[in-house]
Protein backbone atom coordinates (compact mmCIF):
# COMPACT_ATOMS: atom_id res chain seq x y z
CA UNK A 1 0.00 0.00 0.00
CA UNK A 2 2.78 2.31 0.74
CA UNK A 3 4.15 1.95 -3.01
CA UNK A 4 0.75 3.06 -4.27
CA UNK A 5 0.41 5.86 -2.07
CA UNK A 6 4.03 6.66 -3.29
CA UNK A 7 3.19 6.68 -6.93
CA UNK A 8 0.13 8.45 -6.13
CA UNK A 9 1.61 11.14 -4.33
CA UNK A 10 5.60 11.63 -5.92
CA UNK A 11 5.56 10.34 -9.48
CA UNK A 12 1.86 11.54 -11.08
CA UNK A 13 2.57 15.51 -9.47
CA UNK A 14 5.69 14.91 -11.28
CA UNK A 15 4.22 13.35 -14.66
CA UNK A 16 1.65 16.34 -14.67
CA UNK A 17 4.19 19.06 -14.07
CA UNK A 18 6.50 17.59 -16.75
CA UNK A 19 3.53 17.41 -19.12
CA UNK A 20 2.57 21.01 -18.33
CA UNK A 21 6.34 22.41 -18.65
CA UNK A 22 6.32 20.62 -22.20
CA UNK A 23 2.87 22.12 -23.23
CA UNK A 24 3.98 25.33 -22.60
CA UNK A 25 7.07 24.99 -24.57
CA UNK A 26 5.11 23.58 -27.41
CA UNK A 27 2.16 26.23 -27.49
CA UNK A 28 2.79 28.82 -25.10
CA UNK A 29 2.40 29.71 -21.27
CA UNK A 30 -1.11 31.86 -21.40
CA UNK A 31 -2.53 28.59 -24.32
CA UNK A 32 -1.67 26.22 -21.48
CA UNK A 33 -2.81 27.97 -18.53
CA UNK A 34 -5.97 28.37 -20.51
CA UNK A 35 -6.73 24.93 -21.80
CA UNK A 36 -5.85 23.80 -17.81
CA UNK A 37 -9.07 26.42 -17.18
CA UNK A 38 -11.10 25.07 -20.13
CA UNK A 39 -10.95 21.42 -19.46
CA UNK A 40 -11.57 22.26 -15.19
CA UNK A 41 -14.68 24.10 -16.54
CA UNK A 42 -15.45 21.45 -18.96
CA UNK A 43 -15.16 18.80 -16.48
CA UNK A 44 -17.51 20.46 -13.57
CA UNK A 45 -20.13 20.45 -16.31
CA UNK A 46 -19.79 17.13 -17.34
CA UNK A 47 -19.64 16.09 -13.93
CA UNK A 48 -22.68 17.85 -12.81
CA UNK A 49 -24.80 16.85 -15.70
CA UNK A 50 -23.82 13.08 -15.22
CA UNK A 51 -24.29 13.34 -11.63
CA UNK A 52 -27.80 14.81 -12.08
CA UNK A 53 -28.73 12.32 -14.53
CA UNK A 54 -27.49 9.44 -11.80
CA UNK A 55 -29.86 10.93 -9.47
CA UNK A 56 -32.71 10.43 -11.64
CA UNK A 57 -31.89 6.94 -12.16
CA UNK A 58 -31.21 6.04 -8.57
CA UNK A 59 -34.48 7.49 -7.60
CA UNK A 60 -36.41 6.18 -10.67
CA UNK A 61 -34.84 2.79 -9.14
CA UNK A 62 -35.84 3.13 -5.79
CA UNK A 63 -39.85 3.80 -6.62
CA UNK A 64 -39.49 0.78 -8.55
CA UNK A 65 -38.11 -0.82 -5.45
CA UNK A 66 -35.04 -2.03 -7.32
CA UNK A 67 -31.95 -1.06 -5.26
CA UNK A 68 -29.42 1.04 -7.20
CA UNK A 69 -26.01 -1.91 -7.20
CA UNK A 70 -24.85 -0.58 -10.90
CA UNK A 71 -25.75 3.35 -9.86
CA UNK A 72 -23.42 2.67 -7.16
CA UNK A 73 -20.60 2.06 -8.96
CA UNK A 74 -21.64 5.36 -11.56
CA UNK A 75 -21.64 7.45 -8.83
CA UNK A 76 -18.16 6.63 -7.56
CA UNK A 77 -16.47 6.70 -11.02
CA UNK A 78 -18.36 10.19 -11.46
CA UNK A 79 -17.14 11.29 -8.07
CA UNK A 80 -13.68 10.23 -8.54
CA UNK A 81 -13.58 11.58 -12.28
CA UNK A 82 -14.55 15.25 -10.76
CA UNK A 83 -12.11 15.35 -8.33
CA UNK A 84 -9.66 13.71 -10.65
CA UNK A 85 -10.63 17.27 -12.83
CA UNK A 86 -9.97 19.65 -9.99
CA UNK A 87 -6.23 18.37 -10.17
CA UNK A 88 -4.87 20.35 -12.51
CA UNK A 89 -2.86 18.72 -15.28
CA UNK A 90 -3.82 17.56 -18.61
CA UNK A 91 -2.93 13.18 -17.38
CA UNK A 92 -5.67 13.55 -14.73
CA UNK A 93 -8.19 15.45 -16.69
CA UNK A 94 -7.86 12.50 -19.03
CA UNK A 95 -8.31 10.13 -16.40
CA UNK A 96 -11.06 11.67 -15.33
CA UNK A 97 -12.71 12.62 -18.92
CA UNK A 98 -12.65 8.32 -19.22
CA UNK A 99 -14.27 8.33 -15.81
CA UNK A 100 -16.92 10.80 -16.84
CA UNK A 101 -17.86 9.80 -20.27
CA UNK A 102 -20.60 6.92 -20.38
CA UNK A 103 -18.84 4.83 -23.03
CA UNK A 104 -15.71 4.37 -20.92
CA UNK A 105 -17.21 4.51 -17.78
CA UNK A 106 -19.13 0.88 -18.99
CA UNK A 107 -16.04 -1.00 -19.73
CA UNK A 108 -14.56 0.32 -16.18
CA UNK A 109 -17.27 -0.52 -14.18
CA UNK A 110 -17.44 -4.31 -15.53
CA UNK A 111 -13.94 -4.25 -15.42
CA UNK A 112 -13.96 -3.10 -11.38
CA UNK A 113 -17.13 -5.06 -11.47
CA UNK A 114 -14.92 -8.48 -11.76
CA UNK A 115 -12.59 -7.24 -9.43
CA UNK A 116 -14.84 -7.06 -6.97
CA UNK A 117 -16.21 -10.08 -7.28
CA UNK A 118 -12.93 -12.06 -7.40
CA UNK A 119 -12.12 -10.05 -3.69
CA UNK A 120 -15.29 -10.95 -2.51
CA UNK A 121 -14.88 -14.62 -3.62
CA UNK A 122 -11.47 -14.69 -2.27
CA UNK A 123 -12.73 -13.41 1.24
CA UNK A 124 -10.91 -10.35 1.08
CA UNK A 125 -13.97 -8.28 0.91
CA UNK A 126 -16.72 -8.96 3.25
CA UNK A 127 -20.61 -8.17 3.81
CA UNK A 128 -21.84 -7.76 7.15
CA UNK A 129 -25.55 -7.92 7.39
CA UNK A 130 -27.04 -5.80 10.37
Amino acid sequence: MFIKLLILFTFIPILEIYVLIEAGRQIGAIPTISLVILTGIAGAFLARSQGFQLLTRIQSDLQSGRVPAEEMFDGAMILAGGMVLLTPGFCTDLIGFILLTPATRTYIKKQLRQWVEKKVARGEIQFRHY
